[in-house]
């Protein structure tokens, strides 16, 4: 004789509950696999939402007098994108070489943030590098 197990008959349930909130609607889908795994039972569960967009209110609200204003943007630091740089640092193989500024990293702890391609390439075949502010020197 053969044993049927129900709960290996069924290959996925699905939930699609419709909820309303005050502000929008929301509709979350819920699908279960349950499977058989070394004769242990277990479930898959995948929801995924989905959200009203709600439109932004006309009249936005100024700070309170306690509150800090929005900080203005530091200055950008080092050289700009594209820029022809020298490089000054003795034991780099593009030593006294020129090579354009392909991206500069804004963080103010970064030790080495710009970032340089040459034209030629190292002996590792390698055609950028990455400097220090003072190991650069921009030419015109």
């Amino acid at each position: 004789m053969a044993n049927l197990n129900m709960a290996s008959t069924a290959s996925c349930f699905m939930l699609s509950p419709n909820v309303t909130n005050n502000n929008s609607a929301s509709r979350i889908t819920m699908l279960m696999f349950p499977t058989l795994i070394n004769n242990k039972s277990s479930t898959l569960v995948v929801r995924a939402a989905e959200e009203a967009v709600t439109p932004a209110t006309a009249t936005a609200t100024p700070p309170a007098e306690g509150e800090a204003a929005v900080k203005p943007k530091p200055p950008p630091i080092g050289p700009k994108r594209g820029s022809k740089v020298k490089i000054l640092r003795k034991e780099s193989y593009w030593f006294n070489g020129i090579g354009s500024v392909v991206a500069v990293d804004q963080d103010p702890k970064t030790q080495y943030p710009v970032v340089v391609r040459f034209n030629k390439v190292n002996h590792a075949n390698v055609s950028t590098n990455n400097y220090a502010l003072d190991e650069i020197e921009e030419v015109n």
